[in-house]
């Protein structure tokens, strides 16, 4: 049986499911733009992962930082 993703450490990371979509997005692009298979082997359990899944577990262990930017304001 596969495990899942902690999205419990995850979200602690983040402010909302949505920016945890949206960060685990961001790193997915940047494991996919640095040449690496859609899937990889967990080095535990020798089982293959998806990306999704590996970005997800980049966030709840703090291997990755969110950055939130704000927006400017017309009054700024």
């Amino acid at each position: 049986m596969s495990r899942r993703p902690n999205i419990e450490e995850a979200l602690k990371k983040v402010s909302s499911r949505y920016e945890l979509v949206h960060a685990a997005t961001k790193r997915v692009s940047q494991l996919l733009e640095r040449g690496e298979d859609i899937f990889v082997r967990d080095k535990t359990r020798g089982e293959l992962i998806k990306k999704t899944f590996q970005a997800i577990e980049d966030i709840a262990q703090g291997k990755v930082q969110v950055v939130r930017l704000r927006r400017s304001s017309e009054n700024d």
